[in-house]
């Protein structure tokens, strides 16, 4: 098994493909650190401490390796300072290659030391995004399919809060 490994995000809120991923980056590395992004410029709906806290709920039983917790910056930096030498990038779509891509290539060009890695999550979650099931939530969508049923109650009691 290799070394330690970032997975970077915001995971607002964490779904099923976010645990894929998860589960098959447990498969490769010995050790993997879910790095739960404040980034407040995409406008979170749930806190980094409540996402950081659902991650945790939804993982628990695959905890072994597996560190989670918040981060400010750069990833770079973030991953630099873990001594992880590989970052995680999810790939769900075509769509989501060209700027995870550009994002790759400027890591490199800013740390030549990182490399990212991509991983596919099952096809039954290839079209899963977080955005989407804010919006399918907000409209009473049942997302057993998509998230763990506690993570459906938070995300409805919170859409519904806050309209």
């Amino acid at each position: 098994m290799c070394q330690k490994a970032v997975y970077p995000g915001s995971f607002d809120p964490i779904t099923y493909g976010h645990l894929d991923i998860i589960k098959r980056a447990q498969e490769i590395f010995s050790e993997v650190i879910i790095a739960v992004a404040h980034n407040p410029r995409k406008k979170p709906l749930f806190s980094v401490e409540e996402r950081v806290e659902m991650i945790k709920r939804a993982s628990r039983d695959d905890i072994e390796g597996l560190i989670i917790e918040d981060f400010d910056g750069l990833v770079i930096d973030y991953t630099s300072k873990k001594k992880a030498k590989v970052i995680i990038r999810g790939l769900r779509m075509i769509s989501d290659f060209e700027y995870e891509f550009q994002m790759a290539l400027t890591n490199r060009k800013l740390a030549p030391q990182l490399e990212t890695i991509f991983l596919m999550p099952q096809e039954s979650y290839s079209y899963l995004s977080s955005s989407l099931l804010k919006e399918a939530a907000s409209l009473g969508a049942d997302l057993s399919h998509f998230v763990p049923d506690f993570v459906e109650k938070a995300l409805k009691n919170k859409l519904y809060k806050s309209s």
